[in-house]
């Protein structure tokens, strides 16, 4: 819902959504994202991966009329592609957004669609960063499917973080492990990306994205090679950033537990 001013800043209401809903569960976040007023408007940023079916069947439970973003960087698989539209489909998703990079900034930055083995960082800006800031620019706050367990730069999300001051992002996941992703697809009996069976645990654009072997991190196979950890879309005024964001963070425990049982606890192991 619109946001009625005037409003604290977004660090305090970030800080404040917290505590309301510091030991609710997943769906109870998310649902409490798409109606208390401190929210605002609200979207879901989805990239279709390997995990996202999960958030992408909650909104299609809660309120399939969410605005869902995709960012379509031209160099996806084509597997990504036919999943997004049969998932949308299937789930009855009525608004979701295709987003792409703009033609003419392509033409002028990557003629030669090779920028990736030159300059990663430009290329996700290119592709991924600016096109997303265009697109959330007339949201207040967006959702998305990260989780403590993916990697050690997550290992502190919280429900919800100040995006600079901008925004609001919504992590309703974020506690959930490995194994509260996979129960919930199996229940439900969700469809997979096709390329999770060929050893894809966590899905990109495909000139920086290849099978991790059994016992690698699951988000190895993105920019192998590179000291890079995060696609760009997770930004501050335009740059990456490769931890948690500052601001409207607190100590609040994980979901379902008790704050002195989940004190300085990470999970074991993105989209």
């Amino acid at each position: 819902m619109p946001l009625e001013a005037p409003l604290p800043p977004v660090a305090e209401r970030a800080a404040e959504l917290n505590r309301r809903y510091r030991h609710h569960g997943a769906t109870a976040v998310l649902a409490r994202a798409l109606s208390d007023p401190l929210v605002g408007r609200i979207a879901l940023v989805s990239s279709f991966g390997a995990e996202s079916v999960v958030l992408l069947h909650l909104i299609s439970v809660m309120d399939r009329t969410t605005p869902v973003v995709f960012i379509d960087t031209e160099m996806l698989f084509a597997e990504t592609l036919d999943y997004q539209s049969d998932l949308a489909g299937r789930l009855g998703l009525t608004d979701v957004r295709r987003v792409t990079p703009a033609a003419d900034t392509v033409a002028a930055e990557d003629p030669g669609q090779t920028l990736h083995l030159t300059d990663k960082d430009a290329c996700c800006a290119l592709r991924k960063t600016r096109p997303l800031q265009q697109a959330l620019s007339g949201f207040d706050a967006w959702i998305t499917g990260r989780k403590r367990f993916q990697s050690g730069d997550r290992a502190t999300l919280e429900f919800f973080e100040s995006e600079a001051g901008a925004r609001i992002k919504v992590n309703p996941l974020a506690h959930w492990a490995p194994e509260d992703v996979r129960e919930y697809m199996v229940e439900n009996r969700l469809p997979r990306h096709p390329l999770v069976a060929r050893g894809y645990p966590s899905i990109g654009c495909a000139p920086c994205t290849s099978p991790v072997a059994e016992g690698e991190d699951p988000r190895a196979g993105r920019w192998r090679g590179d000291d890079k950890t995060e696609c760009g879309i997770h930004f501050v005024n335009g740059k990456m950033v490769r931890g948690p964001l500052s601001g409207g963070q607190n100590d609040g425990p994980n979901e379902g537990q008790n704050e002195g049982q989940n004190e300085g606890q990470n999970e074991g192991m993105m989209i």
